[in-house]
């Protein structure tokens, strides 16, 4: 019966949030030593088990392709240890000598991991990774498509960290998750944050939850070809990214916008590596499959191979298929190609120089992709600035693939499987989550100037200029300085003591 399930559901969720919420007690006071080698126990045996990991989620969702997913496994272990890995996160992490300031770094305590069907084992690793570095414990509700790789991409976690001398009950999880469950998780009076990567229907429940939480939002990440670009370069890149796990990675390309005058050798690079151009009914067809119903994604082709879309759609491709490629014109929700697909399915658009570029760029992020990424493929460094200061994004990535770039794995940002939107898309942050995140910072002030409190009822203080003094005033301060100097005897024998009296005496006679 569903009521037995949501009933042992909600009791196995507690019982980990008090199993964690305990196991944190004492895990907040562990070393920085004894942090970072659990952290990298549990690094390594999730890159070990990423194949695996990745074998499972591709069995149990029927999302993405293993090698793909195996890669995403290793970028959730290998690579965001190594970005947290000198990252301190226990006692004084930071001096600022000049301003006579000290950040102690001390955890948040329990948070609730909220995970995604389309990326559900290399999540579960790396908020492992990033809450435990941060010495929390981390609780996941999975999506109940993707419970038991999730669970068991969290199983192998929690248990290197055991046998790295970590509490048991550090890391948990919902085995088999409901929806009351999952919000249950979020209100428990003992979760101390949510992280939350899914759908825009559980971020929201985050936020409306009443506890702090880290969301994120979608992507429909536009990739501009600006008219300087390598442009061969460019489509294989964009092929790359967009056909990598099948176009599961929300940082992953959208719609492609080619100035005019590469449009031509940009659609025959798309040719040449493997994409289907669809003719005009051709596009009628795929567009209802799509989206159906207009506005909203058919989540049955989320994740899926070009070639088994387009048999959806009723239409023939070679078996070899990369992606489906259609041109557009128009932007909308309505407009079933200009919305963000996640599957290897690009608009293509044709603008006549930067500027309209950048003005199509700014539609179609306002569709369902504001402060998420935008993929620039240009030699011109001033165009590519340029847009980073006029559009709308986090994320400005140039000359890379975009869906492997926004996750740190081809650029210099940090690695996160969780990419923050800012106020652009409602989130708090722009960042890509990670380790610093999940910990309050405490400061340790000394004072370093004195401020004249004034009594009430003298007036105003002035903190202009001091107005010219009056005439006279001059006058009376020489004749204090005098009585004072002759209380005191011959000044030669003034030492730093004696000046600062001297001054405390003239100041009380005026």
């Amino acid at each position: 019966m569903q009521l037995d399930k949501d009933l042992q559901s909600l009791q196995a969720m507690r019982h980990a949030v008090r199993r964690a919420k305990e196991a944190q007690r004492e895990f907040k006071g562990y070393s920085q030593e004894q942090v970072d080698r659990i952290v990298k126990a549990m690094a390594d045996a999730a890159y070990e088990q990423a194949h695996k990991l990745a074998k499972l989620a591709v069995e149990e969702t029927g999302l993405g392709i293993v090698e793909h997913k195996t890669i995403k496994n290793q970028v959730g272990s290998k690579d965001v240890y190594e970005s947290i890995a000198e990252v301190k996160t226990v006692g004084i992490v930071r001096e600022i000598p000049e301003k006579k300031v000290v950040e102690i770094a001390s955890p948040f305590g329990v948070i609730a991991g909220i995970v995604p069907v389309t990326n559900p084992t290399s999540t579960a690793i790396f908020k492992s990774l990033i809450a435990l570095k941060a010495r929390n414990a981390i609780v996941f509700s999975p999506h109940p498509s993707a419970a038991r790789c999730t669970v068991e991409a969290a199983r192998i976690c929690h248990q290197a960290a055991v046998a790295a001398g970590a509490p048991e009950g550090i890391i948990g999880w919902i085995e088999e998750p409901t929806m009351d469950a999952t919000e249950g998780l979020m209100k428990h009076r003992d979760v101390n944050l949510i992280l939350s990567t899914g759908g825009g229907g559980l971020v929201r429940a985050a936020y409306s939850s009443g506890k702090p939480a880290y969301g994120v939002g979608p992507g429909n990440v536009p990739a501009y070809i600006e008219k300087t670009a390598n442009v061969a370069q460019a489509v294989r890149r964009i092929i790359d990214s967009k056909t990598f796990d099948n176009g599961t990675i929300c940082a992953s390309e959208q719609a492609v916008i080619a100035d005019r005058n590469v449009r031509e050798q940009a659609l025959r690079a798309f040719r040449n590596n493997g994409a289907y151009i669809l003719n005009e009914e051709e596009k009628k067809k795929v567009e209802d499959v799509i989206s159906p119903v207009r506005g909203k994604l058919n989540s049955a082709i989320v994740g899926k191979k070009a070639a088994v879309i387009a048999e959806m759609a009723g239409i023939r491709v070679p078996k070899e298929t990369t992606l489906l490629l259609a041109e557009e014109t128009e932007v909308s929700k309505n407009i079933p190609f200009s919305i963000e697909k996640l599957s290897p399915i690009l608009a293509f658009y044709t603008v006549n120089g930067w500027q309209e570029g950048s003005d199509l760029c700014e539609r179609l992020l306002a569709l369902g992709g504001r402060g998420h990424t935008l993929s620039l493929h240009t030699e011109d460094t001033e165009v590519a600035r340029t847009l980073a200061l006029r559009l709308p994004v986090s994320r400005i990535l140039v000359n890379t693939p975009s869906a492997l770039g926004a996750v740190g794995a081809t650029t210099g940002l940090a690695a996160s499987l969780t990419l923050g939107c800012g106020t652009f898309g409602g989130n708090i942050t722009s960042d890509n989550l990670t380790a610093h995140h999940l910990m309050n910072l405490k400061r340790l002030a000394y004072g370093t100037k004195d401020i004249a409190v004034p009594k009430p009822g003298s007036g105003v203080p002035n903190t202009r200029q001091a107005e010219p003094q009056a005439k006279g005033e001059g006058e009376q301060i020489e004749q204090a300085v005098a009585q004072v100097l002759a209380k005191i005897g011959p000044v030669g024998k003034i030492d730093k003591q004696t000046v600062a009296t001297l001054v405390d005496k003239v100041l009380a006679q005026l």
